[in-house]
């Protein structure tokens, strides 16, 4: 097997260095729908002790809605710029819900995107290994005390007991008007993991 170096970031697409793209580095970028990628931002918030947290969800809510999100921009402008990319070459965009759905079928993508073959038996040891609850259990070792904040449910859908409908009719809203038409908001197939 040819030695990969694999590098993760939550860096945007602009300020990865330049030198990945000429060296032909190849890119898996992982997205989570707009609505579940809210309640883990507020989770987020809410139990890292060295940022800001919020009095309440209608709090967290106004702000993750704004075009200023929380000093760096709007939750969409990410998604937006990495929907320019999502046909280039050294390019694979995976959706989280996806990976839920069926992880080995999606191990198995990502394997041959890197042009490694894995047999049945590696992708089913990797499926096996590397779902949220195994990950998660794992998390104060692999990723020190923070590992307890990061790794919060890992399920879809989550937003109903955080969001009052209201406020998801509002992400849906935003969502229709920033991604609806995008080759990557199709990737998001929102009506099956979004909607409601």
């Amino acid at each position: 097997i040819p030695l990969i170096r694999i590098l993760l970031t939550h860096l945007n697409f602009d300020c990865l260095p330049k030198s990945i793209f000429k060296e032909k580095g190849k890119l898996v970028v992982l997205f989570r729908n707009p609505k579940d990628t809210a309640v883990s931002f507020f989770h987020f918030h809410n139990n890292v002790p060295s940022i800001p947290s919020y009095s309440s969800r209608g709090e967290f809510f106004s702000g993750f809605m704004t075009d200023l999100y929380f000093g760096w921009g709007s939750c969409f402008d990410p998604a937006l710029t990495w929907n320019k990319h999502t046909e280039d070459k050294n390019t694979m965009v995976v959706i989280y819900e996806d990976l839920t759905g069926n992880l080995t079928a999606s191990v198995k993508q990502i394997a041959e995107f890197f042009g490694l073959s894995p047999t049945a038996e590696q992708l089913q040891a990797i499926a096996e290994r590397d779902t949220f609850q195994p990950v998660s259990v794992k998390a104060q070792e692999t990723h020190g005390a923070v590992g307890l904040i990061l790794f919060h449910k890992g399920i879809f859908g989550d937003r109903k007991n955080v969001f009052v409908q209201a406020q998801n009719q509002k992400l849906a809203a935003k969502f229709t008007v920033c991604l609806q038409v995008t080759k990557l908001g199709v990737k998001f197939k929102y009506d099956m993991y979004c909607k409601a």
